[in-house]
């Protein structure tokens, strides 16, 4: 005999169902699952520039991560899932960045992002991460002073890459710094950052001037420099884009050539310099965590398998390196949790390892990768000599040479201490 329900009982029915609760020994309505857990994939976003200024860099950290996720799902995929990739171009503009990181959360249900290259794009898209309480997945160098619970930053930093990389042309290549940037937040951070850190250690920057990210008339910061450095110095670089090809062809055009003019950059691996040419940087130097020719067992096969899938003529870098691993950690990252839940990953983060081309690299609670610093000499075949390396160096988003943020760390295992607390003496 059939039964008939009224609407409050269908509305009962309908709670508790909601909460995954058996209505009788005949009837059981199962909690729905996230909607990017349903069905054969896991969903995920991948949100990097792939048309203006930033495409030179950020096309082949796409690339990177999507060699990340074809390994992981001829392996099996994550929780018995495979990954479903949903690409987006932010377009080198930071409110598409935005739009786009909505519409990946919102409207494609994704389970997590990967993505940004640029501080511009990564501040752009944090609001909108944190409002929802979504997770992004940041693989490139940035200048810290940031620490939040709904990023985990794969890429170095400060005291990773800009504050060694300082020292060590202070001990190897002079004491003068022109210092020539991109103006957008990164840049003119790390900046601050180094000029702290050159007052402390005996440095003196004799210049400093900015590009709007994109321009190429350089020809008045090239004067600058000659006129600021008549005797040659350090030029401490972190142009991005398209800015560096005119840079470093009119530096050289100019005879402000390595031998009395190096430059240290921290936005140029491999894939800009081959698209710069090797001739124009060849002497040159930048500081990075991982190179092409990094020699380890894990580098191998990464290099090995990423000419494979793209092409026996393509590069590796840095960048590339982060964004690689950082597929692998958060997969690492859902299986201990045993699901794609938010705030389960993230926990399940904590203290992740992983065999990297670089060495092995452990996630911290502040959500910054323990990394190894190397400084490389551009070659003529585009590559880097690896001339300085560290042992594993733990990050310190907040930096220790700026006055304002000197004394304070961060820990997201601890909801007394997050995003920022001072550190007791």
């Amino acid at each position: 005999m059939a039964h008939s329900l009224n609407r409050r009982q269908l509305i009962k029915m309908g709670a508790l169902a909601g909460a995954g609760v058996a209505l009788g020994p005949h009837l059981w309505v199962k909690r729905s699952l996230p909607a990017y857990a349903q069905g054969e994939t896991i969903r995920v976003g991948i949100l990097h520039s792939l048309s203006g200024t930033m495409a030179i860099s950020e096309t082949s950290v796409v690339d990177a991560e999507r060699l990340a996720i074809k390994e992981i799902n001829a392996a099996g995929g994550v929780l018995g899932k495979q990954i479903e990739a949903i690409v987006e171009d932010g377009a080198s503009d930071w409110p598409t960045f935005a739009e786009k990181a909505t519409k990946l959360i919102d409207s494609d249900k994704v389970a997590t992002v990967f993505g940004c290259w640029t501080s511009a794009s990564r501040k752009a898209v944090l609001p909108v991460f944190e409002s929802k309480q979504h997770q992004l997945w940041y693989p490139v160098q940035y200048e810290g002073q940031e620490c939040s619970k709904n990023i985990f930053y794969t890429g170095a930093a400060p005291n990773q890459q800009i504050e060694p990389s300082v020292e060590w042309l202070l001990n190897n290549k002079g004491k003068e710094f022109f210092l020539v940037g991109s103006d957008y937040v990164f840049p003119r951070t790390a900046n601050t950052i180094i000029k702290a850190q050159l007052e402390a250690l005996g440095g003196k920057v004799v210049g400093e001037d900015y590009l709007p990210l994109g321009n190429t008339e350089v020809t008045p910061i090239i004067s600058k420099i000659r006129a600021a450095l008549p005797n040659g110095g350090v030029i401490y670089n972190s142009l991005n884009g398209d800015s560096n090809v005119a840079f470093f062809t009119q530096l050289q055009g100019a005879g402000l050539g390595p031998d009395r003019y190096p430059s240290m950059s921290v936005s140029i691996a491999e894939e800009e310099v081959q698209a710069i040419g090797p001739e124009f940087l060849e002497g040159h130097y930048a500081a990075w965590n991982y190179f092409m020719t990094v020699d380890t067992p894990a580098n191998k096969k990464f290099v090995e398998a990423f000419r494979a899938e793209y092409g026996q003529n393509r590069v590796t870098n840095d960048p590339m390196e982060a964004a690689y691993i950082m597929v692998y950690i958060w997969k690492q990252a859902v299986e201990k949790a045993g699901t794609v839940e938010i705030d389960a990953v993230r926990q399940a983060a904590y203290g992740q390892t992983f065999d990297a081309p670089e060495g092995m690299v452990t996630m911290n609670t502040n959500h910054h990768l323990t990394k190894y610093v190397r400084i490389g000499q551009v070659r003529s075949d585009g590559l880097f000599e690896v001339i300085s390396a560290t042992d594993a160096v733990d990050p310190l988003p907040w930096n220790q040479f700026v006055a304002e943020t000197k004394g304070y760390a961060c820990d997201w295992s601890d909801p007394a201490k997050g995003g920022r607390y001072k550190v007791e003496a």
